[in-house]
C-alpha cells in the first residue's frame, strides 16, 4: 500500500495534495497553514529531499520577482483602502446604481476592475460589491461568485495580462486574432454570469430621492484609467527600449503594474488629500498582512510544481509521459495538460508557460495558422477553466476571506458557469478549425 502510494504518478500525486489542502481547510484550518502543509506534502511525495525542500522554498521566495509580487500586492490593497477612505468607492457605486441598476452595478464593478492585471485584483472590487448590498440581503456566497466571476471575463484576450503576452510569445499569434478567438468567449462569460448569478439577486427596491450623482463616471474612474494607461507605457515603452538596446533585462510583469498603481495613489491624494492619521491606518492595516501571507503561500506552493523532479525532469513533462503511457488521444492531452497546470498554478502566465509549449511542440513544425489557432483556442480555454475552479488561485482565495465564505463551496459555485464557457471554448475551436479552415 505505502509502495503503490509512493510510486503513483506525477498527476495523482498533484491532484491529492490539492484535495489535501482543501479537506485540511474545511476542517477550519487557516487557508495559509493548510497550502503550507500541502505543499510539504507535495515536495515530500515527490521524493524531494530536505534540502532540495528548502532551496527550492528559498529560490521561490527570497527572488526579486517574490519581492515585486509583495509589493504590487501592497500598492493593490493601499489603492482600494484609500479609495475607500476618500469616498470614491462610495460615490462610484452610487453613480453606477443612479445611472444603470443595483445589480449592473454588481457586474460592472468586477468587470472595470478586471481591465487590470493586478495579483488579487479581486481583492480591490470585494468592497465596491459590499458597497452596492446597503440592504445585506445579498447572500456572502453569492456575492464571492459575482465579485470572482466578472473579474475574469476579459482575460481571454486583453493584452495587458501576462498570460495572454506570453501565450502571443509562445505561439506567435498576433493580438487581433487572439481577439478574434477571445471576444465569444468574453460574451460566454458574461451570459454565464447573467443566467447563473444575477438572475438570483433579489429584487431592489431603490428610493432615488436618498441618491443622487456625485462626479462623472470617467473622474471616479481615474484611478483605474491612470492605471492601464501607466501599464501600457511603461511596457510598450522598456519594450521598445529594448529592441534599441537588445542587451536590456526582460522587465518584470509586477513592474509595470507597481509603476501605475503608484501613479494613482498619487493623483487621487491630490484629487481628495487623507490625512497622515488615514494613511497611518491603511499601511498598518493587519489585514494587508493577512492577505500578503496568503498570496506568498499559495507563490510558494506553485514553485514546487514549476520545479524539477529530483531526476532533473519537470513536473509537466513527467506528466506528459504519463498520458502518453495511459494511451491518451493526442487531442485529449493537449487539453489535460494546460488544465492540469491551470488548476495547479491558478495563474494564467503561470499554466500558459508550462503548458504551451509541450502543446506547440506537439502540433509539429508544418503547422498552419489555422491549426494554431484553434489549437491554442482549446488549450488555453481548458487552461483557463482549471484557473478559474483552482483553490490556488489568488483571486477566489481572498474574495472568499473577504466575504467569509467556505472556499469549497465558492468554488462549486463557479463550476456550472465554467462548464458554460468550456463549451464556448468547444464551439470556437471547431469554428474555427472546420469553418476558417475550410
Amino acid at each position: 500500500m505505502l509502495e503503490a502510494l509512493i510510486s503513483a504518478p506525477v498527476l495523482v500525486k498533484v491532484l491529492g495534495t490539492l484535495g489535501l489542502i482543501l479537506i485540511i481547510n474545511l476542517l477550519r484550518v487557516p487557508f495559509v497553514l493548510a497550502v503550507l502543509i500541502g505543499t510539504l506534502a507535495l515536495a515530500l511525495w515527490c521524493g524531494h529531499p530536505p534540502a532540495d525542500i528548502l532551496a527550492i522554498g528559498a529560490h521561490r521566495l527570497f527572488t526579486l520577482e517574490s519581492l515585486l509580487l509583495a509589493a504590487a500586492i501592497y500598492v493593490v490593497i493601499w489603492l482600494s483602502s484609500q479609495m475607500e477612505a476618500c469616498g470614491v468607492m462610495r460615490d462610484l457605486v452610487t453613480t453606477l446604481q443612479v445611472r444603470y441598476s443595483r445589480k449592473a452595478a454588481l457586474a460592472m464593478l468586477p468587470a472595470v476592475i478586471g481591465f487590470l492585471p493586478m495579483p488579487g485584483g479581486a481583492l480591490f472590487s470585494a468592497p465596491l460589491i459590499d458597497r452596492c448590498d446597503t440592504d445585506g440581503n445579498i447572500p456572502p456566497l453569492l456575492k464571492t461568485q459575482i465579485n470572482y466571476w466578472f473579474r475574469h471575463i476579459w482575460e481571454y484576450w486583453w493584452p495587458l495580462y501576462p498570460g495572454v503576452l506570453l501565450m502571443m510569445q509562445i505561439t506567435g499569434l498576433q493580438v487581433w486574432q487572439l481577439m478574434l478567438v477571445g471576444l465569444p468567449l468574453t460574451l460566454t462569460a458574461l451570459g454565464a454570469g447573467y443566467f447563473f448569478y444575477l438572475r438570483r439577486l433579489p429584487v431592489f427596491e431603490f428610493d432615488m430621492g436618498e441618491k443622487e450623482a456625485t462626479e462623472p463616471l470617467s473622474s471616479l474612474l481615474l484611478p483605474v484609467i491612470i492605471i492601464v494607461i501607466v501599464y501600457a507605457a511603461v511596457a510598450l515603452g522598456y519594450g521598445g527600449a529594448r529592441r534599441l538596446q537588445p542587451g536590456l533585462p526582460e522587465l518584470d510583469n509586477f513592474i509595470p503594474m507597481i509603476a501605475g498603481v503608484v501613479c494613482a495613489m498619487c493623483v487621487l491624494q491630490r484629487r481628495r488629500p487623507l490625512p497622515w492619521a488615514a494613511w497611518k491606518k491603511i499601511i498598518l492595516s493587519t489585514k494587508t498582512l493577512q492577505m500578503m501571507a496568503i498570496v506568498l503561500a499559495l507563490h510558494l506552493y506553485g514553485g514546487y510544481i514549476k520545479a524539477d523532479l529530483p531526476n532533473g525532469v519537470p513536473l509537466i513533462e513527467v506528466m506528459k509521459g504519463d498520458l502518453d503511457r495511459w494511451g491518451i488521444p493526442l487531442l485529449a492531452v493537449m487539453m489535460i495538460i494546460p488544465f492540469i497546470a491551470g488548476l495547479t498554478f491558478g495563474v494564467a502566465f503561470g499554466f500558459v508557460g508550462a503548458s504551451l509549449p509541450i502543446v506547440v511542440s506537439l502540433l509539429g513544425l508544418d503547422t498552419s495558422l489555422v491549426k494554431l489557432l484553434s489549437t491554442t483556442v482549446l488549450a488555453y480555454g481548458c487552461g483557463y477553466l482549471g484557473m478559474m475552479i483552482s483553490p490556488m488561485h489568488v483571486c477566489i482565495v481572498v474574495t472568499s476571506e473577504h466575504f467569509r465564505t467556505p472556499l469549497y463551496r465558492s468554488l462549486a459555485g463557479i463550476l456550472k458557469p465554467a462548464a458554460a464557457v468550456f463549451c464556448g471554448v468547444i464551439v470556437v475551436h471547431l469554428v474555427v478549425k472546420w469553418i476558417l479552415g475550410g
